[in-house]
């Protein structure tokens, strides 16, 4: 599997006028490129045979635009097709956006002159090599050399991007490479479903013991404090010197609270993979994009499943954890895993505020738990595991819990037989 590994580089002077002076020439070809699809898209917006302009057309005036313009030839060739291919990519996006009726999408930005345009290095120009990376570019004679961690080793390297962080005021590199996981994947027959909240992610395994983590929000400490910091600056005069500084503090905070989110998945996911003797864990296919447009969302849930990416950015964290220690996550469809009884399969109506299910045919149990024992039912359902179904079962009746029942919406039930 391919893992990114950031590095925080050294950069002489007479490297950074370099960098900056590359970057420059990225940004303005991905600024004319917009400009170009802009009107293109404009003048297409209305007509029945669409023909927009693609990657390939504007990659291949790469030619025409460096004879034109000699300064270009400064940036590897590589460098100015990958900005154009991250310009093709987000323009898709917006189009695709606007065809499934979301009038509200924008077209991408354009990129202002201070902001440093990442040099992509795809699969070429760059060179690693006892401990040291090496880029290509054409500018001038001063080589563009930084020195990697002592015991850095990277394979089979895919990617390399170099960027600057303008918060911290220094550059990174970032080295897409390949690495192999411990072991393959092998079903052992035992398997972990979760279901993954805001405030709380609830497991049940197969021997139908329960597990609960209680998920850090750091984001309700920092919401007052950038609050302040927005409302203060709001006030200002834009890219005044009081304006810029507020903004600095803001955007400071704010990435304090992402690190600190990230920090509390990423070590909260190693423990649930290093931790559980399962080798499939089960987690509910969760639609963030739709989740805004339901009726129970809130600003609350929609800033914390939205802006600070509580649950999708963890389902990647837990991903790629398992895949480099042999197991596997697979996603369920988590629709009515909450509002069914787990026993009987009747639905309710279950609103954010009520936190136990209370059915009629006797089972009181809480809202989360239900949702992991039918996102478990379901898996061992859908793939006809008959055996891995009455384990379960019979492990929850230990327990105290009756049987779940087999849900209806499932796909493929397991036959009585074992079939």
């Amino acid at each position: 599997m391919h893992v990114a590994a950031k590095i925080k580089i050294q950069v002489t002077p007479e490297q950074e006028d370099v960098l900056w002076h590359l970057s420059e020439k990225c940004r303005l070809v991905y600024n004319f490129a917009l400009a170009e699809r802009n009107r293109n898209y404009q003048e297409n917006k209305y007509r029945s045979d669409k023909q927009y302009i693609g990657y390939v057309q504007q990659a291949n005036a790469l030619p025409e635009l460096k004879k034109k313009y000699p300064e270009y030839q400064w940036v590897y060739s590589k460098v100015l097709q990958t900005t154009l291919k991250s310009l093709d990519d987000n323009f898709k996006s917006f189009v695709a956006l606007r065809q499934n009726g979301d009038e509200d999408a924008n077209p991408p930005r354009f990129k202002g002159k201070d902001h440093f345009c990442t040099l992509r290095y795809n699969q070429s120009g760059f060179k690693i090599e006892e401990n040291r990376i090496r880029f290509s570019h054409f500018y001038n004679n001063i080589p563009l050399v930084f020195t990697l961690p002592e015991g850095s080793q990277f394979t089979n390297v895919k990617q390399v991007d170099l960027f600057y962080d303008d918060i911290k005021g220094a550059h990174y590199v970032s080295i897409v490479h390949v690495v192999q996981p411990q072991q393959d994947y092998r079903d052992n027959g035992l398997y972990q479903a979760f279901d993954l909240g805001v405030t709380k992610h609830v497991g049940v395994n197969s021997h139908g013991k329960f597990i609960e983590f209680s998920v850090a929000r750091p984001d309700t400490y920092w919401k007052t404090p950038i609050a302040e910091l927005q409302a203060r600056r709001d006030h200002c005069k834009k890219k005044s010197r009081k304006w810029q500084k507020l903004n600095r503090l803001k955007r400071k905070c704010e990435r304090k609270r992402s690190n600190q989110i990230k920090d509390f998945q990423h070590k909260l996911s190693r423990k649930i993979v290093e931790n559980t003797r399962a080798n499939t864990i089960l987690v509910g296919d969760l639609s963030v994009k739709q989740m805004p447009q339901s009726r129970q969302a809130t600003p609350g849930l929609n800033r914390s499943t939205q802006n600070t990416g509580h649950l999708s950015r963890f389902i990647g964290f837990l991903t790629y954890k398992a895949t480099l220690a042999g197991k596997r996550v697979i996603k369920i469809d988590e629709q009515n895993t909450t509002k069914a009884c787990c026993v009987c399969g009747a639905l309710h109506d279950m609103p954010l505020w009520k936190r136990v299910m209370e059915c009629e045919c006797g089972n009181t149990m809480d809202r989360d738990r239900n949702s992991a024992v039918n996102i478990m039912v379901l898996f061992l359902s859908q793939n006809a595991l008959w055996t891995g179904y009455r384990l379960f079962a019979g492990n929850l009746r230990q327990t105290g819990l009756r049987i779940p029942k087999i849900p209806r919406y499932s796909q493929e039930a397991p036959c009585v037989s074992g079939g």
